[in-house]
């Protein structure tokens, strides 16, 4: 895969961003699920379209609200005259890249509906159950700011994501840039697939065998260790957040053009995987405070 063309080409609808669509690919290409948290309007949505535009993927876009129902996101069984049976109608999960929108506005019924199926990709309706395209990708969106009728997501549901990014506002350049052309999301429809969906799975097979050595094991293992004893931490990162960790440092090697995973690594990638899956103290920067233990640990 050419990775720096898929980063130039979603970076010509997403400008002055190409560090967070690096991080966005790594994600997806780890098998995992992002969490983008950021306020609105700052590109989330063009993010994900754009990415499933280069990538020639399929897309749909969920806006998960107060009233929204796991059929709504599933599918529902509706019965066929014809046929005299029951006929299952896939919802829009069925696609390969899903943007759920405002994920925490709805209620946590709802929300469990995603669970099984970025654990599992698969998804279980009236006792029969459906395998989701490959690849599947999920990209979450939540305000951190506006707190009003939300439904904060579960430390079950936050640990299923892979990592979590924060897109931030451009840069006065950038945002100057952007005021004097075109609208982005009108750019999207221009771009053209860049890769092939049978490529992207071999190459995300690939990356699962690359080669960890004992030392950097050792290495995650001791940053994770000190979060769950560290006296600001109430909790600390899961062993599935220290294998999602790895599995996206294995990516992020591949993005570097190594089979194999190296401390740096796991350094560049500790705070985005790692922080949102602790229950830290009020006054607490998560982030920060991984970054402190980064700088304690010796690197192998």
């Amino acid at each position: 895969m050419d990775i720096q063309g898929i980063i130039d080409s979603v970076s010509t609808v997403l400008k002055g961003k190409e560090e967070v669509v690096l991080r966005s690919l790594v994600c997806f290409l780890s098998g995992g699920h992002l969490l983008l948290e950021d306020v609105p309007g700052v590109g989330k949505t063009t993010l994900a379209l754009s990415l499933s535009r280069v990538l020639g993927l399929s897309f749909a876009r969920i806006q998960f609200t107060s009233d929204l129902l796991p059929s709504d996101i599933l599918g529902v069984s509706i019965y066929d005259q014809s046929k005299k049976a029951f006929v299952f109608k896939q919802g829009p999960i069925f696609h390969q890249i899903i943007l759920a929108d405002e994920i925490n506005r709805a209620t946590p019924k709802t929300q469990s509906a995603l669970l099984e199926a970025m654990a599992e990709g698969k998804v279980s309706v009236d006792g029969v159950t459906y395998e989701l395209p490959k690849p599947f990708f999920v990209i979450a969106t939540q305000n951190p700011v506006e707190q009003y009728g939300t439904f904060p997501l579960p430390e079950s549901q936050l640990d299923r994501f892979s990592m979590r990014l924060s897109l931030g506002y451009p840069d006065k350049e950038t945002e100057i840039s952007i005021l004097r052309g075109e609208n982005p999301l009108e750019n999207v429809a221009k771009l053209s697939p860049m890769v092939k969906p049978h490529e992207i799975l071999a190459t995300m097979q690939q990356i699962s065998r690359f080669y960890v050595s004992p030392e950097v094991a050792r290495f995650v293992v001791e940053i994770v260790s000190r979060t769950r004893n560290h006296p600001d931490v109430l909790l600390g990162v899961s062993t599935r957040g220290a294998i999602h960790l790895v599995s996206c440092a294995k990516a992020l090697a591949y993005c570097r053009g190594r089979d194999f995973v190296v401390p740096e690594d796991i350094i560049d990638l500790a705070p985005y995987c790692l922080a949102h899956r602790m229950i830290v103290r009020e006054d607490t920067d998560a982030e920060a405070l991984i970054k402190s233990i980064l700088e304690e640990v010796p690197a192998p």
